[in-house]
């Protein structure tokens, strides 16, 4: 049956819908992860080991506060657009639609170092809070470049991406042939004719390219790679701790490590005078096997949260994980599927209906739970298996 975006009520029917318009490798990038993928579907499955407590006769009323204020910045809703790239792979509007999407539902947008639209033109696009995700190049030329830009875009903080020091083995990418650019072949020509719509915008719009990377790289805009070949040969693998500092202090605004597992790590950040860490395993696209950041968050927020904006990133599927995750003591939440699968469906109006449903069940389920603000959220509501 063909779907529809109306008959669209969660991530997974979004899901299906992207999986209906995009040719095989690209939707299979945006869904598949490193090896076994087994850290890809905990970061799932995990919510479901942690049953809800509620209260009742709470008075709540017809209007509840889910605002958060993280990384100084005010969103409207716990939960924001994590930074993911190649957007205009997946629709013609790219990181344009997301954009819109966000500021409509007073969120963040988090932009890619990978992304396929300058960040002078996502600048002048929204006013609502947006972050540039930084990855540690070898060229430093284009490393401060890229926080030049991102600073006269009016960006609000920068994330420096730290668990992508070489490219995880994504299997699926390596069957389908994934590359950015598509690489042209039988198989993929074979693919693109089977989903026309597609085809037709990526070849006939404006010429597909990494906007902040094509005047220092020629890889994955004019010559075909694939993003693990890409992390591997362009990033740099010495990366520090010294080096994070040294970018924060460059940055000189609110500063986020991307990438954060551990209580050792999440305190350096702490010593570095980072602003926010995301728990986050790259969605299990690096190493497979982690745990889940909802495994990790209670541990992390014990031990920093009283000190550093701790947001959980990767997994969420529905209201109930986000309530989940706020209640075991994360600041606020990302996400990249979630809103890229809407993205590949139908454009903004696709991330608006994301967006839209998992903030009606926020609202809904903050009632059920018997609170009228985020800040009431506690581990009281939560029982682990």
């Amino acid at each position: 049956m063909f779907r529809r975006l109306k008959n669209c009520h969660n991530v997974e029917d979004l899901r299906l819908l992207a999986k209906q318009r995009l040719p095989g490798p690209i939707f299979h990038y945006i869904d598949g992860a490193a090896e076994d993928e087994v850290s890809y579907r905990r970061n799932t499955s995990a919510f479901n080991d942690c049953d809800l407590v509620p209260n009742v006769l709470a008075g709540v009323g017809e209007e509840v506060d889910m605002s958060v204020t993280v990384m100084g910045q005010k969103l409207d809703m716990p939960i924001f657009c994590s930074p993911t790239a190649l957007q205009r792979l997946f629709h013609h509007d790219g990181e344009r639609a997301v954009a819109r999407a966000a500021e409509k539902f007073g969120t963040m947008f988090g932009v890619s170092a990978l992304g396929t639209v300058s960040l002078a033109e996502i600048g002048e696009m929204i006013s609502t809070p947006k972050l540039f995700q930084f990855y540690f190049h070898k060229d430093r030329g284009l490393n401060d470049a890229m926080v030049q830009r991102a600073q006269a875009a009016g960006f609000n903080t920068l994330a420096l991406t730290v668990d992508t020091i070489t490219g995880g083995n994504r299997e699926r990418d390596l069957y389908s042939g994934f590359t950015s650019p598509p690489r042209l072949s039988l198989k993929s020509l074979m693919s693109f004719a089977l989903h026309p719509g597609w085809a037709l915008n990526y070849f006939l719009r404006d010429a597909f390219e990494l906007a902040e990377l094509k005047d220092f790289v020629k890889q994955g805009s004019n010559v075909a790679i694939t993003i693990g070949d890409y992390f591997a040969t362009q990033l740099d693998q010495s990366m520090s701790w010294s080096d994070a500092e040294a970018l924060r202090v460059q940055w000189g605004g609110p500063f986020c490590l991307k990438g954060i597992m551990s209580v050792a790590d999440a305190r350096k950040a702490v010593d570095i005078g980072a602003d926010a860490i995301m728990v986050s395993n790259h969605g299990g696209r690096q190493l497979d096997g982690t745990r889940s950041p909802f495994d990790q968050i209670a541990e992390i927020t014990d031990a920093v949260g009283d000190d550093i904006d701790v947001i959980l990133d990767g997994g969420i599927r529905r209201g109930t994980h986000v309530l989940k995750a706020l209640a075991a003591g994360a600041k606020a939440c990302s996400g990249g599927r979630m809103y890229l699968y809407a993205l590949a469906a139908a454009g903004q109006p696709g991330v608006e209906r994301a967006l839209g449903n998992l903030k009606t069940e926020i609202e809904r389920d903050m009632k059920l739970l018997g609170v009228r603000n985020i800040a009431q959220l506690n581990r009281d509501m939560l029982r682990f298996r």
